[in-house]
């Protein structure tokens, strides 16, 4: 009987003993298990790359979309030059293109090498009125004619539209006078009346002229406005102001600011607050009244620094006849607000604007 049951109970035994096995074998890979999930993290998922999505116009970031919004809120209804197609049939056509060409290419007549003779300094009108006299508030002529005869403290007499072009040619072209009966002069009139040709009599369309631009609550700084000229404006301009010439050295691709082949001292953009207008709404290149790159602080500082630099000069011992009349910014004395020559030409210009309105207001009440 005993013989017969010890198999059966050796086959228990070790059927036991493997169940045990298993069990701790179960156990430990269970344990494993968990020690992996506790210690190795988890795979990371695959990033999503989203591509960026412009909006209508073309706009990526939110500063771009953010600047077409402030333009779609832009109404007014600003100045346009008019359309050349309709010259068609115009008797005066070939007078008004030609005028153009002298605005836009003025040194190729009167340049250095110029085509009728050398009279300029080899800059071209449209290097201070853009695109040829057309650009929104870059000095275009869009109220020239609406405006002109008028009187002009400057010279302290009526002017007409030829006196005007002729200041242009020797100042900001420290050149000489056109004749008035030239063909050349007739041009340039009839290209300028004709881009005025649909502006009432008396009026300014909106975008004429320059941009109010709001004066510092401090003197422009010329050594800051050194690192806005070397950051924003030396690529184009160059180191010593001198410009960039095409390669037919017949007119400046970008023009000089200073030295002797730049604007003379007589010259409009010599005041700070033009040349302050002029690059905060259209500088560097590309810029625009409604897409500006410059700060104010930094249009006025520049225009502090390059109107610091030697330029030309000009006899203007006959300017402003009325010293009563001389404007905030003209940087040369004698003046009848009491204000220096230095705070003449930097600032701080608001008292100094606020002294001569209450000037002209205390002497209408005593007329």
């Amino acid at each position: 009987m005993s013989n017969t049951n010890k198999p059966d109970r050796d086959l228990a035994a070790i059927v036991i003993r493997l169940t045990q096995i298993i069990i701790v074998l179960v156990v430990f890979i269970i344990a494993l298990v968990i020690a992996l999930a506790k210690f190795i993290p988890a795979p990371k998922p695959e990033p999503v790359v989203e591509t960026p999505v412009p909006d209508a116009y073309g706009n990526f970031t939110e500063a771009g979309k953010q600047s077409t919004e402030q333009r779609l809120k832009d109404t007014i209804n600003y100045w346009k030059a008019p359309d050349e197609s309709a010259l068609e049939g115009n008797s005066k056509k070939e007078s008004i293109l030609y005028g153009k060409d002298l605005i836009a290419h003025t040194s190729v007549y009167f340049g250095e090498n110029g085509k009728i003779y050398n009279s300029t300094n080899g800059m071209n009108c449209q290097n201070c009125h853009l695109d040829a006299g057309t650009k929104v508030y870059g000095n275009n002529y869009s109220a020239v004619t609406s405006t002109y005869p008028k009187y002009r403290a400057r010279s302290g007499a009526i002017e007409n539209i030829y006196k005007r072009v002729n200041d242009c040619f020797e100042r900001s072209l420290n050149g000489k006078a056109l004749d008035t009966t030239s063909k050349e002069m007739q041009a340039i009139v009839e290209y300028i009346n004709w881009l005025g040709k649909d502006v009432a009599k008396g009026k300014k369309p909106e975008g004429s002229g320059f941009k109010d631009l709001a004066f510092l609550d401090r003197a422009a700084d010329p050594e800051g406005g050194k690192s806005v000229y070397v950051a924003k404006c030396q690529s184009c301009h160059q180191a010593n102001g001198e410009g960039i010439m095409n390669g037919d050295k017949t007119a400046y691709t970008y023009p000089p600011l200073w030295g002797e082949k730049s604007y003379n001292d007589g010259a409009g953009l010599y005041r700070l607050s033009n040349f302050a207008k002029f690059v905060k709404y259209n500088m560097p290149l590309g810029a625009s009244h409604d897409m500006v790159q410059l700060t104010d602080e930094e249009a006025w500082d520049v225009a502090a620094f390059v109107n610091s630099q030697p330029r030309p000069k000009k006899d203007i011992s006959k300017d402003w006849p009325k010293i009563e009349e001389k404007p905030f910014d003209h940087p040369f004395g004698p003046f009848a607000d009491g204000f220096t020559e230095k705070q003449h030409k930097f600032g701080p210009f608001k008292p100094i604007k606020e002294k001569q309105e209450a000037m002209k207001k205390n002497k209408k009440s005593k007329a």
